[in-house]
């Protein structure tokens, strides 16, 4: 097991927090929350190009 030294350092707590907040992780967010409303725009954009036009008479076709 290694020494360690009989030192003891005073840390405040905002020096020892581990992760930094502000304005690059908003912006972090909100790029990626943009990203997946696009990404929703997209599907549902996709779902609506390949429906049938006339879902009922579709699904009386496929059953007879």
């Amino acid at each position: 097991m290694a020494h360690e030294p009989d030192h003891h350092t005073e840390t405040t707590g905002t020096r020892a927090r581990q992760g930094r907040q502000g304005f690059p992780i908003l912006l972090v967010l909100v790029i990626g929350l943009v990203l997946a409303m696009g990404a929703w725009a997209l599907a549902e954009m996709y779902g609506v190009w390949i429906a049938p036009d006339d879902p009922v008479a579709e699904a009386e076709h496929t059953i007879d």
